[in-house]
């Protein structure tokens, strides 16, 4: 009866192939015996292809074993070896062709004593990689096939890594290759490939594993605890910035938010509703609002290309002032809207009373104070006429307003178009009488209460006013200074595309933006919401993009602060190269919206872990996008990759030795990629899962032949077309005539 012992050391020799030849810290070069397989080993029990590029094999040592990949493969002529055992006499000893192979050592094979969670226990791994290599093998050291279970210990994720699966190791006989979503997203994530090597469906398929795989284990803990728990979904968060409009129906059966441009006539859904189980379900669409009032002083200098020493600090002071003045802390919603009125007439008569008689008696200051006083009065009688439910003592004040600008006016009358000189004493009882009106509203705190980069709510068709108000205080050549940016500034408020997204025209707040945006308490609207900007303006979509990235961040940092600690989230970026482009050029007089928004991103990733937000950057020009950005992410999933400068740049991303795996780049079929970082023991090749039909992003590739060959039926409408780009609702003979039509075969 064979003994245990002699049962390993006969299945040890079973498995050798070869002895160590040689030994370096970045190669290890084996000498393979001659009775080593050729092509197909059976030694392990079932068929495993061998000796293959990047194929893994043994070397045993006191730990456990070290971990080598294949990375070289070749003949060498060598002296005919000597058989153990046999006596191989009367041999000319001619040069023989002798089979070696290069091996980079990449870890460490040892027993595992982490818990699989998750896991059943008979799918639990009994070996771990552990990254490095503790002890180098000795020249003469026997090398090893690895085993299946072996094998499958090198390949797949052990312990909580195990969380998610995201494909199969074709190098190691389909093998499952998991993640863990704490290293996937937690130190940031980049997939990148060119067009049509399945990127996008790699995006879509991790948000989608990651949410399946977490609602299975809310169920497992229902089951466990047996609680009748209400939330069925997970409390996770994925905001997808999306430019091509492709992702929406990735997520038919999760119910996402879709924020996209509104039109005139467009239907959109703004509360989440319950549908029946035997009904599917769809997105719930929403108009993509980004408020003025909520971006900061950065966007808004970037948004009105404002120069760094003459008109930006007068914008951070009309931002400044404008959030911070005319908000009461007493009053209905008309005498809010008063007081912030009158606020700026006060600061405006103000600095009439401040430029002096050079001002008073010129002609465009006489005409443009006998305007400013003319308008005053009658917008205090307007007012009055409106409301007829203020307080007394407001409406008093009001009225002396209105008595004293108007008694100003029939004084010094309009004569031939032109107002006659103003003297500083015409000025003050005007004066009085705002600042008597203005001081029936108490305050919450000083006038500097905000600052200018503070998300509060101000009416943003009033700040090109007050800015020209605050320049004509500074006097000088300010005003001529700030002309071009006021104009720009109303030039682009006046756009009608941009206003449905820069001023709504329902009250936003705060709190209901985050929550719209970023997700409710506990994800009950739901963990994906989906921001299409196919339709954004150029003017805006780098401001756009940028303000909500950096609200989100911002969010989830006051989180921390409030709460002690982190809200997971994840922020995907789509076209990334266009949004954090390497090739943006820093201007220190003028800061572009591009340069702003690279700005933006680079932050997020240099800090965003600390605060729960994940960031996953998608690109098919890796070469193009910030290194700052791409530096930041632990974690890399590489597609087919053509471009020389991008093979490059990802050749930088592994170390030396590993850098051959990553030469198949360019023929990597659609699906297959390297995952390489810290999510990943060593680098692997995966064969992403397959989505169906019906989960995958609107990104596949046009079948011109069987359109041109009449297989699939393509009808064009372009009245519609014409309608949709002119922002005009269809008619309902145009509605009847599409439901009419039947649907397209493909």
């Amino acid at each position: 009866m064979t003994r245990p012992l002699e049962r390993i050391i006969e299945s040890l020799s079973a498995l050798t192939i070869g002895t160590v030849e040689s030994v370096s810290p970045g190669e290890i070069k084996v000498l393979l015996e001659l009775e080593a397989p050729q092509a197909t080993a059976l030694n392990t029990g079932v068929p495993l292809g061998f000796p293959r590029i990047n194929n893994y094999v043994l070397i045993p040592n006191e730990v456990g074993a070290v971990v080598g990949m294949i990375v070289w493969l070749g003949v060498e002529r060598s002296s005919f070896p000597k058989r153990k055992g046999l006596k191989d006499f009367d041999i000319i000893d001619l040069p023989f062709p002798l089979r070696k192979l290069g091996l980079t050592p990449v870890g460490t094979l040892i027993p595992n004593d982490e818990p699989g969670e998750g896991a059943a226990e008979d799918d639990s791994i009994p070996l771990r990689l552990d990254r490095g290599v503790t002890a180098f093998p000795s020249v003469g050291d026997p090398v090893l096939l690895p085993t299946p279970t072996q094998l499958r210990s090198v390949i797949e994720a052990s312990g909580r890594d195990r969380r998610i699966k995201i494909g199969t190791s074709p190098m190691a006989g389909g093998t499952t290759i998991t993640a863990d979503p704490d290293k996937l997203f937690g130190r940031h994530l980049a997939v990148l490939g060119n067009t049509g090597s399945g990127k996008s469906c790699t995006v879509a398929g991790l948000v989608r594993w990651s949410l399946e795989a977490a609602k299975v284990e809310v169920e497992r803990a229902r089951e466990q605890t047996c609680e009748n728990l209400e939330q069925t979904t997970a409390n996770a968060r994925f905001i997808i910035l999306d430019p091509n409009g492709e992702y929406e129906s990735a997520f038919p059966d999760l119910t996402p938010r879709v924020f996209r441009v509104s039109a005139p006539g467009m239907l959109i859904r703004s509360v989440r509703t319950e549908q029946p189980a035997d009904q599917p379900t769809s997105a719930v669409e929403l108009p993509l609002e980004v408020p003025a009032w909520l971006w900061n002083s950065h966007e808004w200098a970037a948004f009105a290309a404002a120069s760094e020493r003459t008109q930006r600090p007068l914008l951070m002071r009309a931002l400044r002032e404008l959030r911070s003045s005319g908000t009461p802390s007493v009053g209905d919603a008309d005498e809010v809207e008063l007081a912030r009125h009158f606020r700026l007439r006060l600061t405006q008569v103000e600095s009439f009373f401040e430029q002096g008689p050079q001002f008073w008696g010129g002609t465009a200051g006489k005409n443009e104070i006998g305007q400013n006083i003319r308008s005053i009065g009658n917008e205090a009688q307007q007012f009055l006429n409106a409301h007829h439910d203020l307080d007394d003592r407001v409406k008093k004040a009001l009225e002396l307003v209105r008595d004293s600008a108007n008694d100003l006016i029939r004084r010094k009358p309009e004569r031939n178009g032109f107002f006659p000189a103003w003297d500083r004493f015409d000025f003050q009882p005007v004066l009085n009488s705002l600042s008597g009106l203005w001081a029936l509203f108490p305050h919450d705190a000083p006038q500097d209460r905000y600052t200018e980069d503070t998300p509060a709510y101000f009416d943003i068709t009033k700040l090109p006013d007050h800015l020209e108000l605050l320049a004509s205080k500074e006097g000088g050549n300010t005003p001529q200074h700030i002309a071009t940016m006021t104009t720009r500034i109303r030039t682009m408020l006046q756009d009608q595309r941009l206003r449905p997204i820069i001023e709504p025209s329902g009250e936003t707040r705060l709190r209901d933006w985050l929550e719209q945006y970023v997700g409710a308490n506990q994800a009950t609207n739901g963990e994906v919401a989906i921001i299409d900007l196919a339709l954004v303006p150029s003017d805006v979509i780098h401001i756009v993009i940028a303000v909500i990235a950096r609200i989100v961040f911002e969010a989830a940092q006051r989180h921390v602060k409030l709460n002690q600690e982190t809200l997971p989230t994840v922020l995907v970026l789509e076209e990334a190269h266009t949004f954090i482009s390497r090739h943006v050029a820093f201007d220190t007089e003028v800061t572009s919206a591009a340069q702003m928004c690279r700005q933006t991103f680079e932050r997020i990733a240099r800090e965003g872990r600390k605060f729960g937000l994940g960031l996953v950057l998608s690109s098919q020009r890796p070469s193009e996008l910030s290194q700052t950005a791409l530096a930041q992410c632990n974690t890399y999933i590489l597609h087919r990759v053509v471009n020389d400068d991008d093979q490059k740049l990802l050749g930088r991303l592994v170390p030396d030795a590993l850098g051959g795996l990553l030469k198949e780049l360019s023929s990597l079929p659609s699906r297959r990629a390297i995952l390489l970082g810290w999510a990943t023991p060593i680098p692997t090749l995966v064969d992403i899962n397959k989505l169906s039909q019906d989960h995958q992003p609107r990104s596949k590739d046009p079948d011109f032949w069987d359109v041109w060959t009449l297989k699939v039926t393509r009808p064009i409408d372009w009245e519609a077309v014409a309608q949709d780009w002119l922002n005009a609702p269809p008619t309902d003979t145009d509605t009847e005539a599409i439901a009419d039509e039947p649907a397209d075969s493909s």
